[in-house]
């Protein structure tokens, strides 16, 4: 049966490739906007990868930590805890001198009407992080969305694509990532830009939002007919990982699953696993965003959890009473409104 504490073990049991690949890594690591869905989880696997290790490296989680529950499990994992604001010149300066930072910080829900608050977090904050630590390493949480919408049949739009963000939430990401670029062409900064599809974790996620769908017998549209998406695991993982491949100018990798998954194949998948027939509504449309991940899995190896693994422990996850996070993904939004 799935429990809290089951999940939380899975998505924390670092892999032997992460524990090699942070052995390799000098100095320590910084976690900044570690409060958020995957910060946590992410905080723990490297500390967990660093213990197990016997390696001498600190792991430090950066965010408001509001949530006390959560600031005393990480430090109970031996991550050390620094509560400030980034939006603040001030708690940035006080930080420690860390070489190797995951930038997780980001607004992306509740853009719409409060544009410049977005604009605030993903753009200015980038700024006053990078002119505290120029010389430091990198790896930088962005989008997929940032791609125009692809059919199936491409594969996946590839690094090299030339963005195409629609709506002011995708436009301030590739904000993001040109001022992380430029930092890393003018003072030498090593950066790598992790544009992530969708990590999913059964509390919440494109599949977790698909299957309570299904489980409310609510209609399912297929306006957006496929989407990617990896298993948060995998995705916090392979972010840890990428610190070893910045390199200045900056680098950029897709990171996401290696399958295209259909909307109707994922609800019917689940609702046989369910016991409940879903319902659509919509006409499938012929483009979606989609990445190819090619070039991540060369680099780091295919993820260990497949997308019928995923289906099977959503599904699993709903029988035993597992809760559901209510912070849909909005997968659907094909206009750029968030």
């Amino acid at each position: 049966m799935w429990s809290e504490e089951k999940l939380h073990d899975l998505l924390t049991t670092p892999s032997k490739r992460l524990i090699d690949d942070l052995s390799r890594l000098d100095g320590d690591i910084m976690i900044l906007g570690a409060g958020g869905k995957m910060g946590p989880t992410m905080s723990i696997l490297a500390a967990r990868a660093v213990k197990e290790g016997k390696q001498d490296k600190k792991v430090f989680a950066v965010s408001r930590f509001s949530d006390e529950k959560t600031r005393k499990e990480l430090e109970e994992n031996g991550v050390i805890v620094i509560r400030a604001d980034l939006q603040s010149s001030a708690d940035i300066a006080a930080l420690p001198d860390v070489r190797n930072i995951i930038f997780m910080v980001g607004r992306k829900f509740g853009t719409d009407g409060s544009e410049a608050l977005t604009w605030g977090m993903n753009a200015v904050v980038p700024t006053l992080v990078l002119e505290r630590f120029k010389g430091a390493t990198f790896v930088v949480f962005s989008s997929g969305n940032i791609y125009a919408q692809v059919p199936p049949s491409s594969g996946g739009s590839r690094e090299t694509d030339r963005p195409f963000p629609i709506g002011e939430y995708t436009q301030s990401c590739i904000a993001r990532e040109r001022i992380f670029e430029y930092y890393s062409r003018i003072y030498g900064t090593k950066v790598l830009i992790f544009r992530l599809s969708y990590a999913i974790a059964l509390e919440y996620g494109v599949i977790s939002d698909i299957a309570q769908k299904v489980v409310n017998e609510e209609p399912i549209n297929l306006g957006n007919a496929c989407f990617n998406c990896i298993w948060q695991g995998d995705a916090n993982e392979s972010a840890l990982r990428c610190l070893l491949h910045a390199t200045s100018p900056a680098a950029t990798i897709n990171i996401t699953g290696p399958e295209i998954a259909g909307v109707r194949y994922v609800a019917e998948r689940l609702g046989e696993l369910l016991g409940k027939a879903p319902s659509f509504t919509g006409t499938p449309g012929e483009a979606a965003y989609l990445e190819n991940s090619c070039k991540a899995i060369s680099m780091l190896g295919y993820p260990s959890v497949s997308l019928e693994t995923m289906i099977e422990y959503q599904a699993q996850w709903i029988k035993d009473g597992g809760r559901y996070i209510n912070k849909p993904t909005h997968f659907e939004e094909k206009k750029g409104v968030y």
